[in-house]
């Protein structure tokens, strides 16, 4: 049998020991292993007319050439947005363009379809968030072998207590707010960290309720200005050091706002998110006239190595996955729940949506985690 493996969406901590861990469980039941490049775009580029197509975008892997990848973060079969369901003019391959009558996105699906078949790929392991899996659910409905793994910082695929990355987001968020605390000390300031969530403040919360931080917007409330500028003075002002800090999650809204976006979409209509922590900055400068740190993680939270719960799970994930393949049980999300290893109908993903428990987790008005008893919950408190 022949297994591809591929990564999409954003990179994250834990991603090569998954790929390489995968690639050498289906090796030992004796099955060939192919690495699809760049996610969803291999499948779409590749043109089966043309050899040099296929090795660009199709690439064997072995125990030699997955033996150190695992050292890196990142991910060595690296990365993209496409959506073949959902594919503009402008990132349709030349070989596609042909009988285009309109500028509307174009379904080619039927093309990747073809290029499973053809290259006599028999089970794909894709490894990805919440837009990658949505079109592995689309692939699994129109009968292709498929045993997916949630990987996102944001740890909002739904079916699953947890996705490759989330850890190392937490812990280099913790970091870097300790290290910021120096500055804001120092200068005396309010600091106002973004961290990444469009949908889901899970970072934002647990950073700062590890991290032992002020005050945590989350995505899913509306933070009325004013208030939050009123309890920063108080923090401060109760401060020895006379500073205070914030994080905030990047698809945070002001109270009747709307998200700080840009005007491109990508392939599964998101417009890039960032920037709503330095709107903040300025709104509570201009608030309460103190100077103000305005830093935005960013990619600093998806850079590097793993940690060593990433490790942990991004290697059990994939050996999940590849004896699932091996026993011939398809269509399947493989996850954590309650804190123990399950996989699931992949179909979960697109049951529901995941998002912090409000009233469980969070105060509303304090903007703060309000974790008062933790006896019973689940280890990330989702």
């Amino acid at each position: 049998m022949k297994v591809g493996i591929l990564t999409g969406g954003g990179d994250v901590p834990g991603l090569n020991p998954c790929i390489k861990a995968a690639t050498l469980r289906a090796l030992e039941e004796g099955h060939e292993v192919v690495g699809i490049r760049r996610g969803w775009a291999g499948l779409l580029e590749t043109d089966l007319d043309d050899p040099d197509s296929i090795t660009r975008n199709i690439t064997p892997l072995d125990a030699g050439s997955v033996r150190t990848i695992d050292r890196s973060g990142g991910t060595v079969l690296h990365t993209s947005r496409t959506n073949p369901a959902k594919v503009r003019p402008t990132d349709e391959p030349a070989f596609l363009k042909l009988g285009r009558e309109s500028d509307d996105p174009r379904d080619h699906t039927p093309h990747v379809l073809d290029v499973i078949g053809k290259l006599g790929i028999n089970a794909l392991i894709p490894i990805g968030g919440d837009d990658t899996l949505s079109f592995a659910l689309r692939l699994h409905a129109e009968g292709v072998p498929v045993v997916a793994i949630p990987k996102t910082m944001d740890n909002d695929v739904h079916g699953t207590d947890y996705c490759i990355g989330f850890s190392t987001a937490v812990t280099r968020t913790v970091n870097f707010v300790h290290q910021l605390r120096t500055s804001a000390g120092s200068h005396e300031r309010l600091a106002v960290v973004e961290v990444f969530g469009r949908y889901s403040g899970e970072t934002s919360l647990v950073s700062a309720y590890l991290a032992g931080v002020d005050r945590a917007v989350i995505s899913e409330v509306p933070f009325d200005i004013e208030r939050l500028a009123a309890l920063l003075l108080e923090d401060k002002g109760k401060n020895p050091s006379n500073y205070a800090m914030m994080t905030i999650s990047e698809g945070a809204t002001l109270v009747g706002g709307e998200m700080v976006m840009g005007d491109k979409e990508d392939a599964y209509g998101h417009r890039k998110l960032g920037g709503i922590g330095q709107v903040t900055g300025e709104m509570l400068h201009s608030i309460t006239g103190d100077g103000i740190i305005n830093q935005h993680l960013g990619y600093l939270m998806r850079s590097g190595s793993p940690d060593s719960l990433d490790l942990m799970v991004a290697i059990n994930y994939a050996v999940m996955a590849a004896d699932l393949v091996a026993a011939g049980e398809y269509g399947r999300l493989v996850a954590l729940r309650n804190g123990n290893y399950v996989n699931l109908p992949i179909d979960v993903v697109r049951e529901g949506v995941k998002r912090v428990d409000v009233p469980a987790l969070y105060d509303s008005e304090a903007y703060r985690p309000k974790i008062r008893h933790v006896d019973g919950k689940p280890m990330f408190l989702y």
